[in-house]
């Protein structure tokens, strides 16, 4: 993997960069304010040209052929497997006659981010084979030779009843939390489970605590089951932010609408404060400084389970639409939309899932920062994995050496300007450093941040939402006495 700097002696041509060893880690974001269009059906869909690089003529000119700049998605093209229209009926029908497995929530998230492509080149929950790659080494073969990385396994467990079921059937139904037909998977595998084998292997950790161990792995039946995936519809959750679950297929087409020659992608699954607005920017403006004409920023916050005490996705999308409308994001240079995968909060082999997904959106460039996917161990008072070993990892990741990893210097609350700025060692005392935890308390409390740690209008969602918390558990408590 190339690791961009950010060094002033490097050439300001962006096809000439060259990169150091080592990366340093930064966030991403991004805001479209429009509802999507639909999404094409698989059977229509046309490859990818290829790439060109950022000095190429300007597709301006009415008598220039419109060219992509994008880098091509893993396998050199998306993998997308939703029906075209004209299939849905007879699809549904055909699902009504197979064996069916009931999707938890968190297999229907993972229905999503296979059928929009996010995990090209797969082509549906993963078999045995891919399985084991994935499990050892966070990476798949191609027939070609080729690797891709995949670092995170994407299954689906069910239970000795449903396996049972199954019977010799080579195709079964996948029906949704509410009951209805989402999907068929064709062309099955069946294979063992071994719980402990996957935990310890994607977390390198079996202690109790693991949020989506405990949510989706402990509790899952003791087989997997992969093979083929068709969906029969888009995925919707109808919960009033559909519009902002752009596939990477509609995020390419208006990158190219907008002409960008390089896509920074940022994602946090925290509200956006200053210091984060403070590294998108600067980031932009280094890129122009490289050569760059038009870079674009991909705001990405991740939209699918999350751990209990992370703040809502509603609540963070109406946070990060107040930092657009307060203007310290640039509307006309920042998507904002939502990244549909489930957060496992295994550190340094989860962010190059991360990683790896935004390469088939188009993104370039990857801001990662101090612990990416990480999380407090779970029954220790320490960090769960070292703080810099995801940023190093993804600079060695096998299957993401198009990715170029951009650096940040770290972001701190300067008391003396009274803004957040990049951290001087030399006047070390004069920097606040809040981290989440504590901007969450002093949102939970009341109390406002320093000035210029937040916008107003970002500040005011925060607080307003934790009142809201606080007073559904006064109704609790006083429902309780009476």
């Amino acid at each position: 993997m190339a690791i961009l700097s950010f060094n002033p002696t490097l050439s300001s041509s962006p096809s000439s960069l060259s990169f150091p060893k080592h990366p340093q880690r930064v966030p991403h974001f991004a805001f479209f304010p429009s509802a999507p269009t639909p999404l094409t059906s698989p059977s229509s869909l046309s490859l990818y040209p290829k790439r060109i690089m950022p000095n190429s003529p300007s597709s301006r000119d009415p008598h220039v052929t419109r060219t992509s700049a994008l880098i091509d998605p893993d396998g050199g093209f998306l993998t997308e497997l939703v029906a075209p229209p004209s299939e849905r009926d007879a699809l549904r029908q055909e699902a009504s006659t197979l064996p069916s497995i009931s999707l938890k929530q968190i297999d229907l998230e993972w229905v999503h981010v296979l059928s929009e492509g996010w995990a090209s080149p797969l082509s549906g929950f993963m078999r045995e084979n891919e399985y084991l790659q994935c499990l050892h080494f966070n990476c798949l073969k191609m027939d070609d030779g080729s690797i891709v990385n995949m670092s995170l396994p994407i299954v689906l467990a069910i239970t000795d009843q449903e396996k049972e079921a199954i019977g010799a059937n080579e195709s079964v139904a996948l029906l949704g939390p509410s009951g209805g037909a989402v999907a068929i998977l064709r062309r099955i595998e069946i294979y063992p489970h071994n719980k402990e084998e996957r935990i310890a292997r994607t977390w390198g950790c079996t202690a109790p605590g693991l949020p989506y161990v405990e949510e989706a792995i402990t509790p899952a039946g003791n087989w997997l089951i992969g093979g083929d995936l068709q969906v029969i519809e888009p995925i919707k959750y109808n919960d009033g932010l559909d519009h902002y679950r752009l596939s990477p297929r509609q995020l390419r087409d208006e990158f190219d609408r907008r002409e960008a020659d390089a896509v920074f992608a940022f994602q946090l699954r925290n509200p956006v404060h200053n210091g984060h607005a403070l590294l998108m920017n600067d980031t932009r403006r280094r890129l122009l400084e490289m050569g760059y004409k038009n870079p674009i920023l991909l705001l990405h916050p991740l939209g699918g389970f999350v751990k209990a005490d992370d703040v809502p996705l509603d609540v963070r999308m109406e946070q990060h639409k107040k930092v657009l409308e307060d203007g310290v994001l640039d509307p006309e240079t920042t998507i904002v939309a939502i990244f549909p995968s489930p957060m496992h909060y295994a550190g340094p082999t989860e962010v190059q899932w991360h990683a790896k997904a935004r390469i088939n959106a188009g993104a370039n460039f990857y801001i990662v920062g101090r612990d990416p996917a990480g999380m407090g161990h779970p029954t220790e008072k320490r960090d769960l994995y070292n703080p810099d070993h995801g940023k190093k990892v993804l600079s060695m990741a096998p299957g993401l050496e198009k990715l170029n990893i951009l650096p940040f210097k770290v972001a701190a609350y300067d008391q003396v300007a009274k803004k957040m700025a990049f951290f001087e060692p030399s006047r070390s005392q004069d920097f606040l450093f809040i981290s989440g935890t504590k901007m969450r308390n002093f949102a939970k409390s009341g109390e406002n941040p320093p000035d210029g740690f937040m916008c107003p209008g970002g500040w005011k969602v925060l607080v307003d939402y934790y009142n809201s918390l606080q007073s559904e558990e006064a109704v609790v408590k006083t429902t309780v006495g009476a």
